[in-house]
């Protein structure tokens, strides 16, 4: 998927233009230098288009300090990692010589460069921004961060450089499942049990695995890639630089996978760092299956399993509708059942519904529950399709769109999921105007 890098040095406004772009509140945004330290990652949609977002933290050349540095470095990483560079200037401050010094290690580098400048909020700054035409860097966009003038503009650019053709696969049409988790769970392990060979080095050592590894399984009858990542550990435990370049990489294997398989601690149970990989995998479209590995580990009784997994389906609600499975990768327990379930999940995306058998299910749903009446308007829903997108997602066309409560679109995923097998795959229902 495109890759998207805001850049440039502290306090310009970097974490708020993310979290706009994001539209959701993510990156702590304070009035203070340097808050932003490790690159946040989340993923931006704009006219039907979907890139990956990076936020670095400020760029401080020749600074001593330890923070600063590690900044400058994850700056160069997010360089080297990105398709296309926002680099953000303050309109109130003018050019300064930091801006200066990251203009020179911009204009090194081949990528794509967009210039915004931040703060631009009235017509006296809008004069005041011309300033940046100096720096020779076109387009230059000027927006406020705060208030979003000027951030539709800016995103109709950066889709506009996107290519035209998604990212994809080599075109072998093989499934893709993407082994992902937090550090230190058994990924390597879990993939090397299942080719039976030392494919990945094993260690007790949380981070051995550094890059996306690829590794084709062709047994009993099943022919598939599994994709073992480095681990996403919690931002505030990542140190290396080599951690920097795990993280987005194990982004970008997830946007070459077709279904995400994330793996759990059963010692340690669901995180939020789990949680932040079962989110991005959900709002990838990908297929999720969850295992819970080192469950031989863990002390037993008739109502544990039942617990646990209700225990998982609280915190990943709404979407808990996703296949759970405990294994043990070390003693091989479960494991092909894991694959079996992977397979299905992968076939269970490219499900197809006629219009008709759709029409037939909507109308009963319906009939069991009317959607409410939003603003004294009533709703009627009149006709549904099925959308041809690569996953799941859907047309209901009504009067009033805009109107339909979210908890009605809840209930009408829940329904349509217990009519048919969604298991594992997110899906879409898109209300648009009859």
């Amino acid at each position: 998927m495109f890759t998207v890098a805001i850049v440039g040095r502290p306090n310009v406004g970097k974490s708020t233009l993310y979290n706009r772009l994001l539209g959701r509140q993510e990156a702590i945004v304070e009035n203070t230098s340097g808050v932003t330290r490790d690159r946040q990652y989340g993923m931006s949609e704009w006219n039907g288009r979907s890139f990956n977002l990076i936020d670095t933290g400020g760029f401080v050349p020749h600074s001593d300090d330890v923070f600063e540095a590690a900044i400058r470095e994850q700056v160069h990483i997010a360089l080297e990692e990105a398709d296309l560079v926002l680099f953000m200037v303050d309109v109130t401050t003018g050019l300064t010589d930091l801006d200066h010094e990251m203009l020179e290690v911009l204009r090194r580098t081949p990528k794509t460069v967009f210039a915004v400048v931040n703060k631009v909020d009235n017509q006296n700054r809008r004069l005041e921004a011309m300033e940046f035409y100096s720096m020779g860097l076109d387009p230059l966009f000027m927006i406020s961060s705060i208030s979003g003038s000027g951030s539709g503009e800016l995103l109709d650019a950066v889709v506009e450089a996107m290519p035209d053709e998604p990212d994809g696969d080599d075109g072998d049409g093989l499934p893709r499942f993407a082994i992902m988790g937090q550090p230190n769970v058994g990924k390597s392990t879990l993939l090397n049990a299942l080719i039976g060979q030392q494919r990945n080095i094993v260690t007790d050592v949380a981070g051995t695995t550094r890059d996306a590894i690829h590794t084709r399984y062709q047994a009993f009858d099943k022919d598939f890639w599994l994709i073992d990542t480095a681990g996403l550990r919690k931002k505030t435990k990542v140190h290396e630089n080599l951690e920097f370049y795990s993280v987005i990489r194990a982004v970008k294997a997830m946007d070459a996978s077709d279904v995400c398989i994330l793996v759990l601690d059963a010692i340690t149970g669901i995180e939020s760092q789990d949680m932040a990989i079962f989110g991005m995998a959900e709002r990838k479209k990908k297929g999720v299956l969850i295992l819970v590995n080192k469950w031989d580990a863990i002390e037993k009784d008739s109502n544990t399993h039942l617990e646990y997994e209700e225990h998982i389906r609280r915190k990943i609600a709404p979407f808990s509708d996703v296949p759970i499975l405990f294994i043990s990768a070390l003693e091989k327990q479960r494991i092909f059942k894991a694959m079996e379930e992977a397979l299905a999940i992968y076939e269970r995306r490219s499900t197809r519904i006629s219009t008709s058998k759709l029409n037939e299910w909507l109308q009963e749903a319906i009939g069991k529950q009317h959607p409410p009446a939003a603003k004294g308007k009533y709703i009627r829903i009149k006709y549904a399709t099925q959308l041809p997108t690569s996953t799941p997602a859907f047309a209901l066309f009504c009067n009033h769109p805009k109107d339909v409560p979210v908890s009605y679109r809840n209930y009408l995923e829940n329904q349509l999921r217990a009519r048919w097998n969604f298991s594992g795959v997110p899906i879409r229902i898109h209300f648009r105007a009859k």
